[in-house]
Parts: structure tokens; C-alpha cells; sequence
């Protein structure tokens, strides 16, 4: 095995990480491994390899943390500049980005798992809280889903006629509310409480049924519904 001290362009083919991407596929790499090939190479000291797992030791080596550090953060790691932290930081983002391109209309939603699904890469990374609606149909179809407000690290401001305008306007039957808590706390605040009640109130009124309401964090969601709480 390469040891701290041989240059990976010693290594034996098999081991270096980008001969072993294109034999054996990117599954068959550590996390360390990619992140290697995102780097490029070293510094005098180290390895791409062992820049990658002191920068992952950093973030306990949970890819979720790492993908809520900033530029300035990934910087300080020994052996990533500006330009390797931007490298890292973009494929991060397109991982985000290809969670999310998963089509969600004409998705049908049969428990809250589903919705967590769906919204897990939109909201668990972010440092700012987001408020998002899921728009359903009578056999609780996705018809679409849409951010409704956007807001600072501990709260956002979500408008009920706002909602309701979206569900009203695409023939909705059902929806379904879904905001972040940035904090990792998954209990529903008052505000939260008191909002899914106005919610549920305001849309009973123009016949949509209001059927859940989460709370996504890097540590899970809390669902009202299976709580008992709508």
C-alpha cells in the first residue's frame, strides 16, 4: 500500500485514485479518493490523498458538513488554495444540483418519507432557513413544488394567501409545507405551529386539504402528520 511519503504517481497503478476510477468505476473509490482527483495533487508534505483526508477528519468525515463549508473554510485546510477550494465546492454543488433534477411531477406521495426525498438535497445543506409548498393532486400526484420564501439563519416568512395563491392557481387538492431548520433542531417552533394551523384553516376554506408539514435538517426531518399534529 502508498504510504504518506510516496508521490501517487509512484503508487502502483492499481492504487492511484484516477487509474482506479477508470478500471473499477468511481464506486469503487473512498471518499478520500475523489476528493484527490478534485484536487489534483498535493503539496510538499502530503498527498492529494492525505489533503483529502485531513480536510474530511475536519468535518468528521460527513460529506454533509463538508458540503456546508465555505470557500474561506475549505482554505484553511493545508494543501487547498482558493483554486481547489472552488473545485471542490462546484462538484459539491452539482451534486446538490443532480438530487434535485430528479423529476418530481407526476410522482405520486405515499408517506413523508417521500417528501423528505424530495426535499433532503434542496434544504439540509443550507445555513439559511428556505419555506417550500408541494402542490398535489385528489390522488396526491405532485404537480410541482415551489420555495415560497427565503430568509436568515433561524427563521423565514412564509405568507398564507401567498401559499394558497400557488395552490389555488395550479388546481391543487392537497399540499404539502416543507422548511429547513439550519440549526439541526427538528422540533416545530410556535411560529411553526402556528403558521400550519393558519395554513390548514386558510385552505379548508377553498377546499384543499392540507396533509403535512416538515422539517428537514442534516440529522433528518420532523413530520406533523405522523406526529399527530395536523
Amino acid at each position: 500500500m502508498p504510504t504518506d511519503r510516496i508521490p501517487i504517481k509512484e503508487w502502483n497503478k492499481d492504487e492511484r485514485p484516477r487509474e482506479k476510477l477508470m478500471q473499477s468505476g468511481p464506486g469503487a473509490l473512498s471518499d478520500a479518493e475523489l476528493l484527490a482527483i478534485l484536487l489534483g495533487s498535493g503539496c510538499q508534505e502530503m498527498t492529494a490523498v492525505d489533503v483529502a483526508r485531513h480536510l474530511l477528519r475536519r468535518y468528521d468525515d460527513d460529506l454533509q458538513l463538508l458540503g456546508r463549508c465555505s470557500l474561506q473554510e475549505m482554505t484553511r485546510q493545508k494543501g487547498i488554495g482558493p483554486a481547489r477550494a472552488a473545485t471542490v465546492t462546484a462538484a459539491l454543488e452539482l451534486g446538490r444540483r443532480r438530487a434535485q433534477a430528479v423529476p418530481a411531477p407526476n410522482r405520486n406521495v405515499t408517506s413523508s418519507r417521500d417528501i423528505y426525498h424530495l426535499f433532503q438535497p434542496i434544504l439540509a445543506d443550507l445555513v439559511h432557513e428556505e419555506f417550500w409548498v408541494v402542490l398535489l393532486s385528489r390522488t396526491h400526484r405532485i404537480i410541482t413544488h415551489c420555495r415560497i420564501s427565503q430568509g436568515g439563519l433561524s427563521s423565514t416568512i412564509a405568507d398564507v394567501r401567498i401559499i394558497l395563491k400557488h395552490a389555488v392557481d395550479r388546481l391543487a387538492s392537497g399540499i404539502v409545507l416543507c422548511h429547513n431548520h439550519p440549526s439541526g433542531n427538528l422540533m416545530p417552533s410556535r411560529e411553526d405551529i402556528s403558521l400550519t394551523a393558519q395554513v390548514k384553516s386558510g385552505a379548508k376554506l377553498v377546499d384543499i386539504v392540507l396533509l403535512d408539514h416538515l422539517i428537514v435538517a442534516s440529522t433528518g426531518y420532523y413530520s406533523f402528520a405522523d406526529h399527530g399534529m395536523i
